[in-house]
């Protein structure tokens, strides 16, 4: 159940991260504070499409 998201900058838009997360427990969009090379400061990423 588990799939690879792709995590986008709100702030630049681009795709940083890759990660993982289970489709069954968490059925929303995740929202994580990540580290953006570009922006170079943290920033909020979300799931894109």
């Amino acid at each position: 159940m588990r799939i690879t998201v792709q995590m986008e900058c709100t702030e630049c838009k681009r795709k940083n991260y890759s990660t993982t997360k289970n489709k069954r427990n968490t059925t929303g969009r995740m929202e994580l504070q990540k580290f953006c090379p570009f922006d170079k400061k943290q920033t909020l990423h979300k799931e894109a499409k």
